[in-house]
């Protein structure tokens, strides 16, 4: 079902994960103790309805049909993973160790990408 849907739409279904995802580690602080997969995808059904236009896309037995749902679960763990594995970059390596250096060599942990990000923007900001 899922893949029979238009690529534009799939794209903007893995957008929709990974910045729900993100938000959502991010109002946990990127805390995996604190990770509770139910209280994510509460997030994340709460903003495919309010911001992702791809969900007024699909009709309304597709969103009710379990066969959909089960793609769905496969779809967010497989971006889920995507984003955790992804390394940060060589710059965002470098950012973090001159802002953790001026704000007196904090230990910060990091291994993704987009925790990366988390930790800049939380500097910075």
């Amino acid at each position: 079902m899922l893949k029979d849907l238009p690529q534009g739409v799939k794209v903007s279904i893995t957008r929709s994960i990974t910045k729900a995802f993100e938000d959502y580690m991010s109002e946990i602080k990127w805390n995996e103790s604190q990770y509770s997969s139910n209280a994510f995808i509460d997030q994340w059904k709460t903003y495919i309805r309010n911001n992702a236009s791809w969900f007024k896309k699909i009709d309304e037995a597709m969103k009710e049909s379990p066969e959909f749902h089960q793609e769905l679960a496969v779809k967010i763990n497989e971006t889920i993973q995507k984003v955790v594995t992804e390394p940060p970059t060589e710059e965002q390596v470098a950012q973090l160790e001159r802002l953790t250096k001026e704000q007196g060599n904090i230990n910060v942990d990091y291994s993704c990408k987009a925790e990366a990000r988390f930790w800049i923007r939380k500097f910075v900001n």
